[in-house]
């Protein structure tokens, strides 16, 4: 990987400015983090990475909402392959007493049953919270952290469930796990209790913030929330992508089905699968798809690309992380960013500006990077066809 000045990504995208929106006027007000990674081939296809960044600052906390998902997904496959399980054998989650509940089933399933596998298709479809949660929960909080430690990612924190409001140590606790094929328990976890010591932070964001219904008049307090920082997320994603081109100390232990699977469930699109069934007015083509897609369903994206990626949005955050082939042109890059749409700078009145700024934002983004990428002239066209995926009938539960 080549690192390099700023110079390029800082004059495109000031030479986008009136198209990018007020987020290019201000973009310090907004949080603005951009990078972008051009990728070129050699004649045996190797890729070769020149990041550009675009005020790239670890410090600045941005709350990273459903990407954490991703990790989770990753570290949950290689958990499996740990224990010589199966992504596909049932799972079953066991109730914590006032925390959260048991998992027997799932009616949107072949089987009707519930499995990491599974869990990850909903994760990268339609960003289910429930479905981070029971991988959370097998995972356990300890051993979440240290994975992603080891592999070279010691400021991450990972510290709670998603959408279900927990205190601390309740965060703590993760439930008994079984899997069972045939009627037989092949693996039984019992209830785990963290002792996790996180590093303390002092990330504190906004002029006011709720508790419940109640506004208090002082910022709100992140730093016992999720952080993982933008060039983690980045690095996280290039692992899986291009997992020859990381050592294998920082690589996911996956298979090479496991790769195939994520591939797919990465750049598919709600409608593409029937198990689940999506309501596809709500979970809409570009549901997840907001570099480029805008999160939008009247847009259309270009035919023959492609999006792998993983986006989150809460507190007024906006982030996705992404990988783009375009099969028709030869085209190939990264890009990731995080915007903060929080115009009242009141957090937790779901009064966000997601749909008038952060959206439009992150579509332009893509766009103009896109552009520069379709004009860019390459000494060896990308051969992109280990991304290339059937999306037919599911024929895994």
């Amino acid at each position: 990987m080549q690192k390099n000045t700023d110079a390029f990504l800082d004059s495109l995208l000031k030479a986008n400015a009136q198209r990018l929106g007020p987020v290019m006027a201000d973009p310090a007000e907004y949080r603005l983090q951009v990078i972008y990674t051009r990728i070129d081939r050699n004649a045996r296809n190797q890729p070769v990475f020149t990041d550009f960044t675009y005020r790239l600052s670890p410090e600045t906390y941005f709350y990273p909402a459903s990407t954490v998902k991703m990790p989770a997904a990753f570290l949950a496959l290689e958990k499996v392959n740990r224990l010589r399980l199966d992504k596909y054998t049932p799972m079953y989650t066991d109730s914590l007493s006032g925390i959260t509940t048991a998992v027997t089933s799932d009616s949107s399933a072949i089987t009707l049953q519930p499995s990491v596998a599974h869990y990850i298709k909903k994760i990268f479809l339609v960003s289910d919270n429930d479905a981070f949660n029971r991988l959370y929960e097998f995972l356990g909080q300890e051993a979440f952290n240290r994975s992603l430690w080891e592999k070279g990612y010691p400021s991450v924190q990972v510290r709670h469930r998603l959408s279900i409001a927990l205190p601390q140590e309740a965060n703590r606790l993760t439930n008994a796990v079984r899997f069972v094929d045939n009627g037989k328990t092949v693996y039984n976890q019992p209830e785990q209790q963290s002792s996790l010591q996180f590093a303390p932070r002092a990330d504190s964001l906004g002029k006011a913030h709720y508790e419940g219904k109640k506004l208090v008049e002082a910022p709100f307090n992140f730093s016992e929330k999720n952080r993982i920082v933008l060039e983690d997320l980045h690095n996280m994603l290039r692992s899986v992508i291009f997992p020859e081109s990381v050592t294998y100390t920082r690589r996911f232990r996956l298979t090479e089905d496991d790769y195939r699977f994520l591939y797919r469930y990465m750049s598919q699109l709600p409608a593409e699968t029937d198990r689940p069934v999506y309501d596809t007015t709500e979970f809409h083509r570009n549901y997840v798809k907001y570099l480029l897609g805008g999160a939008d369903a009247r847009t259309e994206l270009p035919a023959g690309l492609r999006i792998f990626n993983k986006p989150g949005w809460a507190y007024g955050f906006l982030t996705d992380v992404a990988y783009f082939a375009d099969f028709a042109n030869n085209v190939e890059f990264m890009l990731s960013a995080t915007v903060y749409c929080n115009k009242d700078g009141v957090i937790g009145d779901d009064t966000y500006d997601f749909e008038s700024v952060g959206q439009p934002f992150l579509k332009e983004l893509g766009r103009v990077i896109y552009e520069a990428e379709l004009n860019r002239t390459r000494k060896y066209k990308p051969d992109l066809r280990r991304y290339k995926v059937t999306y037919g009938p599911e024929t895994q539960p």
